[in-house]
């Protein structure tokens, strides 16, 4: 089936969205109407069944690590978050040097400073970033973002959480969101 979205724009970054649940179906979603190449992950295949329909492309969380410029985290819990970047998938080990993780999980801020200095040995950026806004939030595109991370990595996210978001804040660094 053809996307009823524009034409995807290969000069934007690829992202990687993991956890296409109640929050991140939506996300992902605006990514797509704003000409963003997405690729999605769930570990209920189906939850991405619509995004694939609107033109996403459904992998397995470190292959998408290895492609994407941006992997963003939509998860349930610390755990979750723990085990895709650092323990059971460990897609930390797969990123590409220069990309950017993007923690959307309601996290603690130790587990956000761990995996921001194990991205940091990798070269890759990481930005915790809890949202607020619930379900319609993340449906209407109005979600409010605090972020932690690095000021450069946080500009560079940021034109990509404003295709979801109506405040970014950059709160201060790693742990900080």
């Amino acid at each position: 089936q053809i996307s009823y979205y524009k034409h995807m724009d290969s000069s934007k970054p690829k992202i990687g969205f993991l956890g296409t649940g109640v929050m991140g179906a939506p996300m992902a979603g605006h990514l797509l109407k704003n000409g963003y190449q997405v690729y999605v992950y769930n570990r209920t295949k189906s939850k991405t069944d619509d995004l694939v329909k609107q033109g996403a492309i459904y992998d397995e969380p470190n292959n998408i690590a290895k492609i994407a410029n941006i992997v963003i985290l939509m998860l349930g819990f610390p755990h979750d978050v723990r085990d895709m970047a650092l323990d059971k998938q460990a897609i930390v080990n797969d990123l590409q040097s220069g990309s950017i993780l993007i923690d959307h999980t309601t996290s603690s801020p130790s587990l956000a400073e761990e995996i921001y200095e194990t991205c940091k040995k990798k070269g890759v950026s990481s930005i915790d970033a809890p949202v607020s806004g619930g379900d319609n939030g993340a449906r209407a595109g109005q979600l409010v973002v605090m972020c932690g991370g690095e000021k450069e990595a946080f500009d560079k996210a940021k034109v990509v959480m404003d295709c979801y978001s109506k405040q970014i804040k950059l709160m201060g660094g790693a742990g900080k969101g």
